[in-house]
């Protein structure tokens, strides 16, 4: 089966920081979001110096017809995230015709 590839430059992401999901328009939509905290304390408690960091991340992505959307598969490696298009083959993106019946 043909694929095609999505890679998204992810450094110190996890796979728990991206949602990978088409939505209503059949579009693949990837996003991600990350907080992390970082503090050095003094000894009685106080705190020398204290770091937030947020990130928020969207794309949204209009897949061809092709593209077999119940078998999209992603993974994160190496920091980072690669997204598998499984394509479907041309008698499978040509839908037979349909006959409806007249009653």
């Amino acid at each position: 089966m043909e694929t095609s590839k999505v890679e998204l430059a992810a450094p110190g992401m996890t796979k728990e920081d991206f949602n990978v999901r088409i939505d209503e328009e059949n579009n693949l939509v990837i996003s991600m979001e990350k907080k992390t905290e970082n503090k050095e304390e003094k000894k009685d408690g106080r705190y020398l110096r204290r770091e937030f960091s947020y990130s928020k991340f969207q794309q949204t992505m209009i897949l061809p017809e092709n593209v077999d959307k119940d078998h999209i598969s992603a993974q994160v490696e190496n920091g980072v995230l690669n997204i598998e298009l499984p394509k479907l083959s041309e008698e499978e993106v040509k839908k037979p015709d349909r006959t409806i019946e007249v009653k």
